[in-house]
């Protein structure tokens, strides 16, 4: 009994400690004379950082009733397992960039992050920044939005134009049949060159597959969601075509999944995922490379009873979300903030030039505010037109280790020719399946 006794008064000390640093906290964000401070964590990257510190700077001119106290998410290991300890220790942001869907999920399922559809404001976002049809498949399994994004990469496709017109084309394939004629008559020209040249498609960490798979697999179905919740939702049909396609080509021998230095550079390799970022590196690396000359960029390849007109992609994109543990007025002090920054296109364009990443929007092409950066980048226009056709990653808590399976399962193995595409499939839907229970 006294064991007990001893126990229960432990715990009363706990939940008081607790309390008292609440309040501390509360105290502490809120002072007399009505001023909310709020702590906003940037990606570890100095571009990100410096561009939210002026726009905190600017605001806070705007608004005397609000501090922001901008500083870097630390990548000790890694940016997301640091937020998870300073969640766990009661030292959490209040709102936070550089977060990923997956991520957001696994937030949410510890009821870290605010539905950020309950906030006054939010709604008004999505509507002034023009960002519905980006928006969209971004809801989660539950029915709200937990996170806003900020940029959205939707990863194309490099191609060597130059290779393509010695083949006798002017312009990419956009059908798997397509791809495979290409790759016969680049075997036949070019014996030592290869459709596909990338070694991580034989890697199986989790994210490499958002940049093999998850782009044909998005243009095969249609932008289908893979996972929802717990449910295993992805269109079977679709996954198969995708398989088969990579396998067609490794039977061809059009696949290289191999380490060798900068494949598509030197043309080794004829087609390659592209991200906006590569360019800047590019141009002090490989200046010889210059767009719609030797290189150019397209949407995935469809299977051939799809128009390529629907071709969906996956979208590299993170996004802002706010913390729960935040005090009220420390969560609308955040989403006004963030209201008034989406507020004026031109804080986007800055954000477009500053990082080359594409505001998540709907109107980068035909908003004036984005003109200017995309006539001095043309590179960038395939990016800024498709940003409504790429699909966020899924949001499920368990995103790596699903991820990881559609590779040791079913990728992988197909790329090494290890197993057929139907099985592959089976395969990893069962483990899958099995994971989410």
């Amino acid at each position: 009994m006294k064991r007990k006794m001893c126990g229960l008064l432990a715990l009363v000390m706990v939940f008081t400690i607790l309390a008292a640093c609440g309040s501390k906290k509360e105290n502490a964000t809120t002072t007399a004379d009505g001023v909310t401070t709020i702590e906003f964590w940037a990606a570890n990257n100095p571009t990100q950082q410096a561009y939210w510190g002026g726009m905190a700077d600017a605001y806070e001119q705007t608004n005397s009733k609000v501090k922001i106290n901008v500083s870097v998410i630390k990548e000790s290991p890694t940016s997301e397992s640091f937020i998870q300890s300073a969640i766990a220790g009661g030292s959490g942001p209040t709102i936070s960039e550089n977060i990923n869907r997956g991520f957001a999920a696994q937030l949410a399922n510890s009821q870290a992050l605010v539905p950020l559809d309950t906030l006054t404001g939010f709604s008004d976002i999505i509507t002034t920044r023009n960002m519905e049809k980006t928006m969209e498949p971004w809801e989660f399994a539950d029915g709200h939005q937990y996170v806003l994004p900020i940029y959205s990469n939707a990863m194309l496709f490099g191609w060597r134009l130059d290779l393509l017109k010695e083949l006798g084309y002017n312009e990419p394939p956009k059908t798997y049949s397509q791809a495979l004629e290409v790759n016969k008559k680049l075997k036949a020209k070019y014996p030592d060159k290869y459709f596909w040249a990338k070694a991580a498609l034989a890697d199986p960490t989790s994210h490499q597959r958002w940049f093999d798979f998850f782009m044909l697999y998005n243009a095969a179905s249609g932008g289908n969601k893979f996972i929802e919740g717990d449910k295993f939702v992805a269109d079977d049909t679709a996954g198969i075509e995708t398989l088969q396609f990579v396998d067609d080509l490794r039977k061809d021998n059009g696949v290289l999944a191999q380490t060798v230095s900068d494949p598509f550079e030197t043309g080794t390799g004829m087609f390659i995922d592209l991200g906006p970022w590569t360019f800047t590196n590019w141009a002090e690396r490989f200046p010889e490379l210059k767009y719609n000359e030797n290189y150019t960029l397209s949407m995935p390849l469809v299977p051939d009873d799809i128009d390529p007109k629907d071709s969906k992609t996956f979208a590299d994109t993170k996004g802002l979300v706010i913390y729960a543990s935040a005090t009220k007025e420390q969560q609308q002090a955040a989403i006004d903030f963030v209201k008034w920054v989406y507020s004026d296109p031109k804080n986007d364009a800055q954000w477009f030039d500053e990082t080359m990443l594409p505001p998540a929007r709907d109107d980068l092409t035909t908003n004036d505010a984005f003109k200017a950066i995309l006539d001095e980048n043309p590179q960038l226009i395939p990016y800024a037109e498709n940003v409504s056709n790429a699909i966020p990653s899924i949001d499920s808590p368990k995103y790596n280790e699903l991820q990881t399976f559609i590779g040791t399962e079913a990728w992988n193995k197909v790329v090494r020719g290890e197993i057929d595409p139907a099985t592959g499939w089976a395969n990893m839907k069962k483990v899958i399946e099995e994971e989410l229970q």
